[in-house]
Parts: structure tokens; C-alpha cells; sequence
């Protein structure tokens, strides 16, 4: 293909996606029959300012052929299973259909990315074909899994949240029992007073509790969701002092300090981890330079007193 034919194309490419991109704002703007008939009705309550979803032409155009893909990524990847889990240890509320995808359209940027480097090369040097269809495809898997790992590594941030967080929740949760309030009632006041990713799930276990679930299902279900052993511990047992009467508050402050001892643990291995780290420039690149110093002025007086 000469240059004009690449430059007539990108042009098309570029008027498509501004059409797209302008179809989509006239349609959000665009208000709905019950929201302009809605002042002049007087037996009907006016509205409320709440958004409502609307369907851009991009989603209605690219949405099934974006579904289809994903189906076709989960059809090669698989492990539903697994991706549920972690949505849902990463506090997510997508779906595993949504999260496939992501992963496509991560895979379409990587694509993008690949195939203007690849159309900036052949115009410079034209060559084969094999060789940027290659490198368009591993984009494409490369952008696939990114987004997968990037849901791993989400999942251990929130995770690290909760364990800093878990300490300072379950003495307040000691204190409130300790002072004569409900599991409940406690729960309640801890949920209200901190904020975090421990009291968003707290907050799920009560609103299934004021449901009429029980206190010890609700947080067995807790411990049987969360990835980490501790606050599954602490989970359990809270629905064992619940469900046997046993002292609560005894409960929470040791599943406090057990979790103190761990985080002290933590960071004595990490500062073990780092003092080791830290001696590789002082080995790789001090050492040699004092190295240099030192036996420098030495060689230079030796070559001049050598004849």
C-alpha cells in the first residue's frame, strides 16, 4: 500500500471514531420524554436529580461484538471460578462476563498500541507481514493478561488495607462489648465511627444480620469469602462466641494481638529483606570506587618511578 492509501485510511479511522464519539454525547444529552413532561403533570411527584443509565451508540455498535470476544477469552482462559473469587476478595462488583470484558479491551489497547508501531515501521522500512500480525497478537494476549495480573495485584493492595485496618477495628469491637452493648449493636458503632475496606465488609455482614439472618452465619459466611486466614479466624471465631456465649471481648482482643504479633513479624522479615538489598550498591559501587581511590595515587607513583 502506497503512503496515501495508509493516510486515507487512518483518515476514515479517525472520521469514524469522531462520528462515534459525537453520536454518543447527542444521545446522553438528549433528555427523556418523562423528564421534559414530568414539570407540566401536576398529580405526578416531580423526579428526582437521580442519573439515569443511558446506552451510548459505541456500547449498542461495539457491545456485542465485545461480548463475544470475551466469550471466546473464557472459552481459552477458563477459571471462572478463580476470577469470581478474587472479584470479589478485591471488593469488585463487576462480574466475571464484565471483567472478560476488560480484558478484551485491554487486549484491543495493546493491539492499537502494536499496530501504529507496526504502521509507523512499514512506512519507514516496508517489509513482511508476518512479523507485525505476530506482534499485534502477543499485544493482544500480552494486554489480556495484564489486566489479570493487575486484578491480582488489586486484590493483594485491598488485602494489606484490611490487615492494617484489622487491629484498631477489632479493639473498638472489644471496647463496645466490653462495655455492655449487643454483637450487634457494637458492630453497628464500629461500622458508623471507622472507615475502610474491613468496615465496607463489616457493613455487608450487618445488612444481612438486620435482615434476619444470624449473628454466626453471617460471619461464617464472611470467614468462607475472605482470603485472609486472620480475619477469617477473627470471623470464626466471633460466630463461636456468639452462637456459645463465650466472652467476646476476650475473643476480639486476642485476635487483635495475634494480629499485632503477625503485622511485628511482617516487618522484622521485610527489614531482614532490606538490609540485605541495601548491601548490593554499597558492594557493586562504593566498594569498588574506594577501591579506586585508594590504589590509584599507588599505580600512577609506580608508573613514574618505573623506568
Amino acid at each position: 500500500m502506497t503512503p496515501a492509501t495508509w493516510g486515507a485510511a487512518l483518515g476514515a479511522t479517525l472520521a469514524a471514531g469522531l462520528l462515534l464519539v459525537a453520536t454518543g454525547l447527542v444521545a446522553a444529552r438528549r433528555p427523556r420524554l418523562a423528564t421534559r413532561v414530568a414539570p407540566y403533570v401536576r398529580d405526578v411527584p416531580r423526579l428526582t436529580s437521580r442519573p439515569v443509565p443511558t446506552t451510548s451508540a459505541a456500547r449498542g455498535v461495539f457491545g456485542p461484538l465485545l461480548g463475544t470476544a470475551a466469550d471466546a477469552v473464557e472459552r481459552v482462559l477458563g477459571g471462572a471460578t478463580s476470577v469470581r473469587r478474587r472479584l470479589q476478595r478485591a471488593g469488585l462488583t463487576a462480574s466475571v462476563a464484565e471483567f472478560r470484558v476488560q480484558q478484551v479491551v485491554w487486549g484491543l489497547v495493546g493491539f492499537a498500541v502494536a499496530a501504529a508501531y507496526s504502521l509507523l515501521k512499514a512506512l519507514t522500512h516496508p517489509g513482511g507481514v508476518v512479523a507485525p500480525v505476530l506482534l499485534c497478537l502477543t499485544a493482544f494476549a500480552a494486554g489480556v493478561l495484564l489486566r489479570d495480573q493487575h486484578l491480582t495485584s488489586q486484590v493483594k493492595q485491598r488485602e494489606r488495607r484490611i490487615l492494617e485496618e484489622f487491629p484498631t477495628v477489632a479493639e473498638l469491637l472489644a471496647l463496645s462489648v466490653a462495655a455492655g452493648e449487643s454483637p450487634v449493636s457494637a458492630l453497628d458503632r464500629v461500622v458508623r465511627r471507622s472507615g475502610g475496606e474491613l468496615s465496607r465488609d463489616l457493613a455487608t455482614v450487618l445488612a444481612e444480620v438486620r435482615t434476619g439472618e444470624p449473628v454466626g452465619a453471617a460471619f461464617d459466611r464472611m470467614a468462607a469469602s475472605t482470603g485472609l486466614p486472620l480475619v477469617s479466624r477473627f470471623a470464626q471465631g466471633v460466630a463461636v462466641a456468639v452462637e456459645r456465649g463465650t466472652p467476646l471481648a476476650d475473643v476480639l482482643h486476642a485476635q487483635a494481638a495475634d494480629v499485632r504479633e503477625a503485622g511485628r513479624r511482617e516487618l522484622i522479615e521485610t527489614a531482614a529483606r532490606r538490609e540485605v538489598a541495601m548491601m548490593v550498591p554499597v558492594v557493586f559501587l562504593v566498594l569498588p570506587v574506594t577501591v579506586l581511590f585508594a590504589f590509584w595515587p599507588g599505580v600512577v607513583g609506580l608508573s613514574l618511578t618505573t623506568p
